[in-house]
Order: C-alpha cells, then sequence, then structure tokens
C-alpha cells in the first residue's frame, strides 16, 4: 500500500473534491427528488464512500463494492447504448431519466457520478484492501433499507426494484413476499460470488 506524503493511503485533494460533489449534490437531490432517495443503494454508496475516504476504512468501501460495482457497471452500459444509439430496452428504465428533458440539466449531469464511482471503488480497494467483514455488514445493511425502502416508495419511483423490475409493478406474487426474495437474492446472487471475486484480488484490509 502506497502512503501520500503525509502518510495516507488517501490524497487530500481526493477527499475534498469528493466532499464537494456531494455538499453540492445532496440539496439538489433532496429539493428534486426528496428524502427517500438517499435509499437508493448508489446514494448510499455515494455517501459511506466519503466515509471511507476520509477515515480510510476498507469497510465501508468494500460493502458498498458489493452493493454497486456491479448496478453502476449496468447503468454505465444502459447510459451509454442510449447515448451512442439511441437504445431504448422496453420496459426496463434504467437511464431514461438522463434523457428526461423535465428533469433539471444540473440534477442530470451529477447523476453522471454513477460513471466514476466503480472507478473510485476499485482504486480504493486497491489502496485499502478489501475487508472480509463486508459480506455480513452489507447483508444486514440490505436487510434493514429493502424493508424501509418498500414502507415510503412510491410504485414510480420503484427505489431499490421493491416493486419489480420493470417499469410496471410486477404481478407474479404478493409484493411483501417479492421484497422478502429481493432481501434473499441479492446476498446469495449478487453480494456473495462479489465477496469471493474481490477477497481473491485485493489484500486484505491492514488492521
Amino acid at each position: 500500500m502506497q502512503r501520500t506524503v503525509s502518510g495516507s493511503l488517501v490524497p487530500l485533494w481526493l477527499k475534498i473534491t469528493y466532499t464537494l460533489f456531494v455538499v453540492v449534490l445532496v440539496p439538489v437531490y433532496w429539493q428534486h427528488y426528496g428524502p427517500a432517495n438517499f435509499l437508493w443503494a448508489s446514494d448510499i454508496a455515494l455517501l459511506l464512500v466519503l466515509a471511507g475516504l476520509w477515515f480510510e476504512s476498507a469497510l465501508p468501501v468494500s460493502m458498498m463494492a458489493l452493493a454497486v460495482l456491479v448496478p453502476e457497471l449496468i447503468w454505465t452500459a444502459d447510459f451509454v447504448a442510449r447515448l451512442l444509439f439511441g437504445f431504448d430496452p422496453g420496459s426496463f428504465r434504467g437511464t431514461a431519466y438522463m434523457f428526461d428533458q423535465e428533469v433539471p440539466l444540473l440534477t442530470r449531469a451529477l447523476s453522471l457520478y454513477h460513471l466514476a464511482l466503480p472507478v473510485i471503488l476499485i482504486w480504493l480497494l486497491q489502496r485499502l484492501g478489501y475487508d472480509r467483514r463486508a459480506l455480513i455488514a452489507q447483508t444486514l445493511l440490505c436487510w434493514c433499507v429493502f424493508p424501509i425502502s418498500y414502507l415510503v416508495s412510491t410504485q414510480d419511483a420503484n427505489i431499490n426494484y421493491v416493486f419489480g423490475f420493470g417499469g410496471e409493478p410486477q404481478q407474479w406474487m404478493h409484493p411483501k413476499l417479492w421484497v422478502f426474495l429481493l432481501m434473499l437474492a441479492f446476498p446469495l446472487l449478487l453480494y456473495l460470488p462479489l465477496h469471493q471475486l474481490l477477497g481473491r484480488l485485493f489484500h486484505r484490509a491492514a488492521g
């Protein structure tokens, strides 16, 4: 782990730049989307990575890597496909809001953090290491966030896909059963494989 001149693993300029970005984004998002929007995994990641930067802690960074690395890569692919090719994958709304003229330009511009977040997470994992406690910690966080998302989200907002993955609410099963299955699926099908992969790729966090 290469340290900066100050002995820090993360340069001060990155900490300050990231912090200023979050300071701008939070009130803009709060005004446009409302506070419930911060239950989205990507928004939680934005805030917990901020803590990881300043405290140089591998645990929040590792948790958010499990939670959002794959979804953010899907977001990026969807955004690039829509931007370059005008591709519209049917009922999957994905990044359609990035091209919605009714959404203020500043709000859409700030949402481009989705492109940078995976890069920052991988870089931080290289610097801080992967903390294997992340699997349990992120699973517990997921089990808290998904029920709350179901209680406070509207079907239109569909925070964390608690009403289904398409543009319309899923009709296959009772909504509460759907949320319960999500709480099982994310740890088993997303977090666990990434936990194994990241644990092999990055050294164990120091301390």
